[in-house]
């Protein structure tokens, strides 16, 4: 069985590596974009199984890119987890009102996200 593909944009270089072991360590493939354009014509591109989606990005936001993808036939079905410091219910809202599928608060708990990702990929 192939491993799932997980794209990861987030622009904290720290947080790219650790996020890429465990995700790696748990056998998923990782890509990652550093800035949101880049990681929107990276979901176009590679259409992966799940985007992990920080919010405040250089270029694109991470709502106007969970927007973008979840409005957008060809895009809507891929899970997208928004991961941000930003905890405040109306950030929560919004990520709901642009069309994500989960939304985990940083600092996080990595056993909470990696299961998170397995529920979002069995469906």
């Amino acid at each position: 069985m192939s491993k799932k593909r997980i794209l990861l944009i987030e622009d904290e270089a720290d947080m790219v590596y650790a996020l890429n072991l465990q995700l790696e360590a748990a056998n998923y493939e990782v890509l990652s974009a550093s800035d949101g354009q880049a990681g929107l014509d990276m979901a176009r591109k590679e259409k992966p199984d799940l985007i992990i989606l920080d919010l405040m990005l250089p270029k694109i936001d991470g709502y106007k890119i969970c927007r973008l993808l979840k409005f957008d036939e060809k895009y809507k079905k891929i899970p997208i987890i928004m991961f941000t410091a930003r905890a405040q219910e109306q950030d929560k809202k919004l990520g709901r009102e642009v069309g994500a599928d989960a939304y985990i608060t940083k600092p996080f708990d990595s056993k909470v996200l990696l299961d998170k990702i397995s529920a979002l990929l069995k469906k």
